[in-house]
């Protein structure tokens, strides 16, 4: 198979790193090896995963062929790839979520949005002035496939249903 322009997709992986000097480059280094095109990185160093790692998520650009080579790679190099895929989210929403994010488990709520099929969770900005026992708020970012954004929202209103959390949704469709 030739790696024509057509063949191109531009690919995202989304990786868990140890907060120690090099991992990063470890990281990148199976990737340039195996062939693939560096698009953007996204290390985001004042975040940990539940498991006290860094979330990193690296774009590359190449072939479907190539793409499991380099997640091939980074698995046989050590590097933890929690999720591998063609990006195809194209739309972006953003939400408020308010109540006890904290204490019903934030990391648990993100993992469920991250779950849907249709949405990649890209940002989240959380506020807790009284401190984890009161309510709280939360600014979330989401990426949707295009034309999947309600169906991200009826998700998003169902997981804040169980843990009694209010969204504030943006206005969407044709508005005046």
């Amino acid at each position: 198979m030739s790696d024509t322009a057509s063949e191109v997709q531009t690919h995202t992986i989304r990786l868990e790193l140890v907060d120690e000097p090099g991992e990063l480059l470890r990281a990148l280094e199976p990737i340039s090896e195996a062939g693939g095109n560096l698009m953007s990185i996204h290390h985001e160093r004042g975040n940990v995963t539940p498991r006290g790692h860094i979330p990193v998520e690296v774009d590359v650009s190449c072939v479907p062929d190539r793409f499991e080579r380099i997640v091939d790679s980074l698995r046989e190099a050590g590097v933890n790839v929690i999720q591998a895929g063609a990006e195809r989210y194209d739309e972006e929403l953003v939400v408020l979520l308010v109540g006890h994010l904290v204490e019903t488990d934030l990391s648990d709520t993100l993992q469920q949005v991250e779950s849907c099929a249709n949405a990649s969770l890209t940002d989240l900005s959380l506020s807790a002035p009284r401190g984890n026992d009161e309510s709280s708020s939360a600014r979330v970012r989401l990426k949707t496939k295009s034309g999947t954004t309600e169906e991200a929202l009826a998700t998003l209103r169902d997981i804040a249903a169980e843990k009694d959390l209010h969204v504030i949704e943006p206005l969407t469709g044709d508005q005046p």
